[in-house]
């Protein structure tokens, strides 16, 4: 615990006792947060060591340095009304997207998330570029990293299978799903129009395996997790299909079933080891409150 506290204005003061990692020191000194609270703040620019704004988790804390939190600071440099900025520290950030933005730029006038973070970082006078570590479909809302630099664009790319050891969405979908869970296996390949198709026997597509846990149950739609082993184009929604229950709101593979207006498909869990500091991080969002309304 620190030698002492105190309120000076929306800051709380803490002097350190014992050198330290500033993460490790707040994880252990701000009772009742978690590790996503505390990036928050820190992202928000809520934590300053002697006077001076510190946002990377890395910054080595000396004994008597002081330690200054504003626990409802809030990053107000970051701005848009499509991409939610979840965390960022020198080499990488980590994204909440809207549906209908795209991962990155396709044709002159599209919304993308890399063209948001790049003017940012413009805005800011950072010498960064965003560089897509993985994507996702313009429809699909939720959890994304991007790397802020060529070296850890590559750790990802080569390294991605043993790197992120958790990654979810949840999904609400047509019909009631009566299993409490299960898993998918078939082989994925495009027509020519780009459309995706799955044979539960190997025709020279690429594998795919997803699993998937209903969390909840209505009388016309189901509220799943989905779990990959496997990052194919449009499995979650090819597979929901192959099982009965495609989701709501998909014009591609669905059923026409449209409660909410949107692809009922999001990315609500990301978690990976830090390509740098092999770091456990973990990042979580809400479901979409209006996938639990049109579920009830």
């Amino acid at each position: 615990m620190p030698q002492s506290r105190a309120r000076r204005g929306a800051y709380d003061h803490y002097r350190v006792a014992a050198a330290a990692p500033l993460l490790e020191w707040l994880l252990g000194n701000l009772e009742g947060y978690s590790r996503n609270k505390v990036k928050d703040v820190l992202q928000g620019r809520g934590i300053k060591v002697n006077g001076k704004t510190v946002t990377r988790f890395d910054h080595w804390l000396m004994a008597g340095d002081e330690v200054s939190v504003s626990l409802t600071k809030k990053n107000d440099r970051f701005r848009s009304r499509y991409v939610r900025l979840i965390y960022e520290d020198s080499r990488l950030v980590v994204i909440d997207k809207l549906p209908g933005v795209l991962s990155m730029p396709v044709g002159r006038s599209s919304v993308n998330v890399k063209s948001i973070l790049d003017n940012y970082f413009r805005l800011m006078h950072r010498p960064y570029n965003a560089h897509v570590v993985h994507r996702l479909d313009r429809d699909t809302s939720g959890l994304m990293v991007y790397a802020k630099d060529m070296e850890t664009e590559q750790r990802f790319e080569h390294d991605w299978g043993r790197m992120v050891y958790d990654r979810r969405y949840v999904a609400l979908v047509s019909g009631e799903v009566t299993d409490e869970g299960g898993t998918i296996s078939s082989w994925l390949t495009d027509d020519a129009r780009f459309v995706t198709h799955s044979s539960s026997t190997d025709n020279g597509g690429k594998h795919a395996v997803t699993h998937f846990h209903t969390l909840e149950r209505g009388a016309d739609r189901s509220l799943l997790e989905f779990r990959l082993d496997t990052g194919r184009k449009n499995q979650i929604r090819v597979h929901a299909a192959e099982i009965g229950h495609p989701v709501c709101g998909d014009n591609k593979y669905g059923n026409g079933d449209d409660p909410i207006h949107r692809l009922a498909l999001h990315a609500y869990r990301l978690c990976f080891y830090h390509p740098f500091t092999r770091e456990r991080m973990e990042f979580d969002t809400d479901i979409p409150p209006e996938f639990l309304k049109a579920l009830r």
